[in-house]
């Protein structure tokens, strides 16, 4: 498919299925975790043989069609062969707004033509915290960068789940 860009394609699959996520990439890839804010989305990166997921950078959000623009220009950088999307839920695993919001998201990404995965993002954010935390990292680093790193830990989660599937 030389010369087709990513709007050039059929969308891809959205779902909150690790298995079925798995079955959607034809071959291991890298992956693009995003944790969705409402003024900002973080970007965290995994390996192509899905070990380790890392901070990317904590994109400012605008509306969709420049978040696309974004999100597309890192997938092209990296050679990203599936997204996965934090899906905030209720403690009590209800959907709230947030997640009706996140999973209109990811359907509009879907539009990129890679596989999305929604995965739970429940105390994501507190996990990054502490992580940041433990690295003695002052409470003004810490807010720039909390996104990226709920983002690694959403991917993270994911990752070891595609890994586990893997056996």
């Amino acid at each position: 498919m030389e010369g087709e860009s990513l709007n050039d394609t059929a969308p891809g699959p959205v779902t909150a299925s690790a298995a079925e996520f798995r079955a959607a990439i034809p071959a291991r890839g890298g992956l693009l975790g995003l944790d969705l804010g409402t003024q900002t989305i973080g970007t965290a990166f995994g390996d192509a043989g899905w070990r380790i997921a890392s901070p990317g950078k904590t994109l400012k959000r605008g509306k969709f069609g420049a978040d696309k623009a974004l999100i597309a220009a890192l997938i092209a950088e990296r050679g990203i062969k599936g997204i996965v999307i934090g899906l905030p839920l209720n403690m009590d695993g209800s959907e709230g707004p947030r997640s009706q919001s996140s999973r209109a998201y990811a359907r509009n990404l879907a539009a990129l033509g890679l596989p999305v995965l929604l995965w739970d993002e429940r105390w994501s954010t507190v996990g990054a915290e502490r992580g940041l935390i433990d690295q003695d990292m002052s409470r003004a680093k810490r807010a720039t960068r909390i996104d990226s790193a709920a983002a690694a830990v959403i991917l993270q989660g994911a990752i070891d789940a595609l890994a586990g599937a893997a056996f």
